[in-house]
């Protein structure tokens, strides 16, 4: 059985070769396919959800975000323009840099986010929110666990999370090869339980606020936000 370490090799090496080459296209807003198209529409779904809950609650200016998984910024930077103050991460070094020269593309140099080339398990910090998109579907459910406890003590207020949810339909999608077509385009990919990841926020010490889905073709992803326990 491939180790999560092993997978975690796996992810870092294919987003700085074939895998960045792939997703800037997907993320940015040139020329794809009809797949990658209906990818990127997805995604940016999920994105527009976690701005709109921003500016629902009016309270992105001055906001310490940690975005965990940045890619090329597609959060980050518009939460930035927000006035949020974002720390953003991704395991791989190419992403880092064209979220970077995105930024500085789009934004005043005062409001640039500040990014890092790390992995979720050295992310260090204290954060009013954390947000983990499309990252954890990297991961078995065993890893996945560990990560969002991790995350957990980054975060002090919020942390917002997507991953591909498990069910009958969703496995045998994965399975006839729709999930992310072709087998040299992509890592692997792990679908969870929407309880397994109830249940790991909250033995966290979260509970569940809001929440949405987002499918389309090829692209599929529960987004949650989850909230400290009141006493």
């Amino acid at each position: 059985m491939t180790s999560a370490t092993d997978d975690k090799t796996i992810v870092r090496n294919y987003f700085n070769a074939q895998g960045f080459d792939r997703w800037s296209r997907i993320y940015g807003d040139g020329q794809v396919n009809k797949v990658q198209r209906d990818i990127r529409d997805g995604h940016q779904k999920t994105v527009d959800y976690v701005l709109y809950w921003f500016k629902q609650d009016g309270n992105a200016d001055g906001l310490t975000v940690c975005d965990a998984g940045c890619g090329v910024g597609s959060l980050s930077i518009p939460l930035a323009a927000m006035g949020a103050q974002v720390s953003a991460s991704d395991i791989s070094e190419k992403m880092v840099e064209e979220a970077s020269y995105r930024a500085k593309e789009w934004l005043s140099e005062g409001a640039q986010p500040t990014f890092d080339a790390q992995d979720l398990e050295t992310l260090e910090g204290s954060y009013h929110t954390v947000v983990c998109l499309d990252v954890l579907i990297h991961y078995p459910q065993e890893k996945a666990r560990d990560m969002i406890a991790h995350l957990s003590s980054l975060a002090e207020e919020r942390l917002i999370l997507s991953f591909a949810p498990k069910n009958p339909f969703y496995t045998v999608l994965k399975r006839i090869g729709e999930f992310f077509p072709g087998p040299s385009k992509a890592t692997r990919a792990y679908l969870h339980r929407e309880a397994d990841v109830r249940a790991a926020l909250e033995a966290n010490g979260w509970q569940i606020k809001r929440k949405e889905f987002t499918a389309t073709q090829f692209y599929f992803s529960r987004l949650v936000e989850a909230v400290k326990v009141s006493d």
